[in-house]
C-alpha cells in the first residue's frame, strides 16, 4: 500500500507539470526591439509623421480631418474623434501651449504581430512640456494606437 500512494504521487507530479512553458526561442520571438530609423521606409515614416502632426495640430487650429480606413484601423477611427480631441486639446494648450512640431527619436519593431512603434518627442511653446506622442502602425501601415505620455528617456510598452 506504501509504494502504491508514492507511486500514484509521482505520476500526479509528472502530470502536473506545466505544458504552457515558454521557450527561449519563443520569448525572443514575442520580443520588441529597437530599430534603427533608417531601416524604415521613408513613406512609413512619414505616414506616421503627418497622422501624429494632424491629431496635435487639431489643438491649435480646432479642426480635424478624421482618419480614413486606409490611414487607421477600425478601433483607432472609433476613438478619434473631435470631440474627445478637443477636451483633450483643451488641457494640454492650458499646460504646454501651441503645438509646434515632433520630432522622431526612436522606433520600435514589435517580433510578435511586426507592428512598430514610433516615439515622437512633441514640441510646445512652453517649455515645461515634456510630451511624447507614441504611434503604432500595424503591418498593414495602419495606425493601430496612438498615445500622448510624459516623456520618460526608457522605453517601456506601458
Amino acid at each position: 500500500m506504501r509504494n502504491f500512494i508514492i507511486v500514484l504521487s509521482i505520476l500526479i507530479l509528472t502530470g502536473c507539470k506545466s505544458k504552457n512553458a515558454i521557450t527561449a526561442a519563443e520569448a525572443e520571438a514575442n520580443k520588441t526591439v529597437k530599430i534603427n530609423t533608417s531601416e524604415i521606409s521613408e513613406s512609413q515614416k512619414s505616414k506616421a509623421y503627418e497622422l501624429g502632426t494632424r491629431v496635435l495640430m487639431t489643438c491649435n487650429t480646432s479642426k480635424f480631418k478624421p482618419f480614413t480606413t486606409s490611414e487607421a484601423t477600425a478601433s483607432v477611427i472609433k476613438n478619434t474623434t473631435e470631440e474627445r480631441l478637443t477636451k483633450t486639446c483643451t488641457r494640454f494648450r492650458q499646460y504646454y501651449g501651441s503645438f509646434i512640431d515632433l520630432e522622431l527619436i526612436e522606433a520600435y519593431k514589435n517580433n510578435f504581430d511586426q507592428s512598430i512603434v514610433f516615439r515622437y518627442k512633441a514640441s510646445y511653446t512652453k517649455k515645461v512640456a515634456n510630451k511624447e506622442l507614441r504611434l503604432i502602425m500595424n503591418s498593414e501601415n495602419k495606425v493601430s494606437s496612438i498615445k500622448s505620455m510624459d516623456w520618460v528617456d526608457g522605453f517601456s510598452l506601458n
